[in-house]
This record gives C-alpha cells, structure tokens and sequence, in this order.
C-alpha cells in the first residue's frame, strides 16, 4: 500500500491532502466548539497535525542551512564570479521586490479598501509585536555559535528559536574560512558533506508526511477561521489576492520570458514548493523543497541555488513584504482619514524592498507592517483591524514568497550562463519525494565543485 501509494506525484498527493482537509475542517466548524470555548476535538487533533508537520520540518532547517551553506561554499572556489553572482541575486531580489509594491500601491489607490470596508473600529488594537530597523542589525550580528535567540512568553516561560538570517551570517563565515584555510580544512569539510547527507535522508523523511501536514493545516485553518471574516475586509482581501495573481501569473512570466525562459516550465517546476507554502504558511518549511526543485527541475547549479534559496528564504517576500504592507498601509490611512503624499509612497517602497532584511530574525507579515506603519507615522494599532483575514491572506502571501524565492536564482543563473537550460526545458520534472541520487552518501552535486561554466 505504501508503495503504491509513493508512484502517486507528490502534487497530486499534496492536492488530495488540501480537498481532506477543507472537507475535515468544514465538518469541524460545523461541529463547533465545546461547551467552554474550547476547539473539540477535530479541530484540536487537525491542529496537532499541522503543527507538528511545520515543527518537524522547522527543526531540521538549522542544520540544514548551515552544513548546504558551508558545503556550497567550499565548492565555490573553483567559481571566479562568485561575489557576481551574489550581487546578482541582491539586485534581483530588490528589482522585484520594487514591481511588486508599485503594484500594491496602486492598487491601493485603485479599490480604496479602507473607505469600502465594514470592519468595526473597535477591532484595532497595537500589535504585541513591532518591528524596528535595528532588527537588520541585531539580526546580522549573531549572539551566539547556534544562532539562538530567546523570547519572554505571556506566562512568564522563556522560548529558544533560531534566527535564520545569522545562521546563514555564521555559516557564511566558516565556509569563507575553511576555503582560507585550505589542506588543513579537509577533515572538517568532509565531516559537514558527511552531517549534510544525514540531514538531507531524515528531511525527505519528514518531507513524505506533507500530504498529512497538508491536512491538519489546511483542516485548521478552515475550522478556526473560516471565510466568513472576508466580508467586512472583502475589499482589502480581494486587492491583496488580486496583487498576487499580477506578481505571480504576469510579472514572472514577464521577466521569464525577457530572458529567454518559458513561464510554462517554470511553474511545472517549482509547483511543487509554491503548492506546499501555500498550505504550510511556511517559507521557512518549504525552503528543502524550494531548495530541491529549483536544482532538479529549474537547472540552477546546487553551487549556487544552495546559497540563493536559503537566502531568500530569509529576505525575498514579494507577498508578506512588499504587496501586503503596502496595501495595508493605505488601508490603515484611509480608515483613519490620514492623506499620504508623494514622499510616503515612496517611504512605502523604500522600507518594503530593504525592510524584509531588516525583520529576518523576527519572522511575519505583522512586523514588516508595523515597521511600515511606524516609518509612515501612521498608528499601528490600525494591525488588529486586520488581523481576522491575516491567516487566509498568508497562504497566498507565502506561495508568491517562495515562487519568488526559486525565480530570481533561475533568472540570474539564466544571465551568468550557468542555467542547465536542458534540464529546465526538460518535459519531465523531479518528484521532490524522488529518491536523492547519491554518490558515496553525499549528492553528486555537493560532491565536486562546480566550475562558472557548467
């Protein structure tokens, strides 16, 4: 039954996964909560599901980054446009990002969602949590080797989580001084290729219960929040969902086809990853699979891809940084009667095509719209007026991250001429769930340093 079960492609069992759970979740809500206001039990187990999956693909990330980011690195010194290559993905990154807030904004300007709205004033409420500029440069600067950081919970408990943004800084840093080192830095080369191999069979592990993970997720989502919150904000949703379709069917496309490259394999190839953020709300999750499908099905050389991906993983968010703050900063405007002149739409684009930087090491939609909000002087407790549809717009906000995220490493491969452009014509695409071809326990790519030319 397994067997057979694993010849089905991995979209069709996410896809399978996603129609579940709707069904789950819809019988969930019908059901309603318990006496005391508790979920009842479906709601409660589709939630355990859920969590668990993104916690079990979340705790593998760590390692994951650090040993691909070392390794890819190390590989690299046979590369002589490397620091190009890294300018690249940057400009890229920014380039994109400045299409997709001008699109924001003027669709901001077009539907006027906070004049058409019903949502009732007495829902805002500041956020618990803000973003600030110096979070880019606490961020950069890592506390510790781990790459750890604490928070204070309501209750008083304190919680570790991993700042993404310094582990890449750290890893970065010792890939730069093993290649430094030389001969002597043979042994522990070795030791990492050896740790990644490990990392890379215990995540695809956990990457075969997505369909599962899909369930809970999507089951939850359905149960807790249902659709009904759309009507007051159906205005603000519709423009937020409409800004994302134009990023991701028309300007990626565009930008495709400028450099040659057919939108129709782009997204046959990265469908895989775009399908799971959307359900896991999880650029983070998703980033193994994003990672994977824009080296076997988009033709990026792992030499690169491995250091492009986790990146943008961390500041490439077209859909949580650039199309939804600035939406809904207009909102938030208009629903307080404030007039925005020329200065603070282009404030607007400023804080959104550097600003996802600068909240790496505080993940989420509600700091980079608090840090807009604050740099515009506009009152942030205009955030709980939104927060009822936050979870239904992430779904689409983190597909257009993450599609985002193995789009620009294709384009700027494609430009360096190091794209295996047959691989990506290629009719056929990888199962992400595909057994991992391995030479010697370690991926072939990872095994040998790929020249600028390849």
């Amino acid at each position: 039954m397994l067997a057979r079960l694993r010849r089905v492609p991995f979209a069709a069992q996410v896809l399978l996964g996603l129609v579940l759970g709707i069904a789950l979740g819809l019988v969930a809500r019908e059901i309603g909560p318990v006496a005391d206001g508790t979920p009842n039990w479906l709601t409660s187990t589709l939630q355990t599901v859920g969590g668990t999956f993104v916690t079990l693909l979340k705790a593998l990330v760590p390692p994951l980054v650090v040993t691909a980011v070392i390794v890819s690195i190390a590989n690299l010194k046979q590369v002589s446009n490397a620091a190009r290559l890294a300018g690249q993905t940057l400009l890229w990154f920014a380039i994109t990002a400045l299409v997709a807030v001008a699109i924001g904004i003027a669709l901001g300007l077009l539907t006027e969602p906070g004049r058409n709205s019903s949502v009732d004033a007495a829902a805002q409420d500041a956020p618990a949590t803000t973003g600030s500029w110096w979070d880019f440069l606490t961020g950069l600067v890592p506390s510790n080797i781990l790459g750890l950081q604490g928070s204070a919970g309501a209750d008083g408990s304190i919680g570790l989580s991993f700042n993404v943004l310094q582990l890449i800084v750290l890893s970065v840093a010792i890939g730069v001084a093993v290649l430094k080192v030389g001969e002597p830095a043979e042994p522990f080369l070795g030791l990492v290729r050896s740790a990644l191999a490990i990392v890379q069979k215990v995540l695809w592990w956990v990457i075969l219960l997505a369909p599962l993970g899909t369930v809970g997720l999507i089951g939850n989502a359905v149960a807790s929040y249902g659709w009904e919150s759309l009507g007051s904000l159906g205005v603000f949703a519709g423009a937020v969902y409409a800004g994302l379709a134009l990023v991701l069917f028309v300007v990626y496309p565009v930008l495709l086809r400028l450099h040659g490259l057919s939108p129709v394999r782009f997204f046959a190839g990265a469908w895989p990853a775009i399908q799971l953020a959307f359900v896991s709300r999880s650029s983070i999750g998703t980033l193994p699979v994003t990672e994977r499908v824009t080296e076997q099905n988009l033709g990026v050389p792992r030499s690169y891809a491995s250091f492009a991906v986790p990146l943008g993983a961390t500041t490439k968010m077209d859909g949580c940084a650039a199309i939804y703050p600035a939406l809904a900063a207009i909102f938030v405007a208009q629903f307080f009667d404030v007039d925005l002149a020329l200065t603070d739409y282009l404030l607007i684009a400023l804080v959104s095509v550097v600003g996802s930087a600068a909240t790496a090491g505080v993940t989420g939609a509600v700091v980079m719209l608090t840090l807009t909000l604050s740099t515009l002087g506009l009152p942030l407790a205009g955030v709980g007026l939104l927060l009822a549809v936050d979870p239904i717009l992430d779904m689409g906000r983190t597909a257009v991250n993450v599609a985002g995220q193995a789009l620009v490493p294709t384009i700027v491969a494609k430009r360096e001429g190091i794209l295996d452009v047959e691989r990506y014509s290629s009719t056929s695409t990888v199962d992400p769930l595909a057994r991992v071809e391995e030479r010697g326990g370690v991926d072939a790519d990872l095994r040998e340093p790929q020249p600028a030319s390849a």
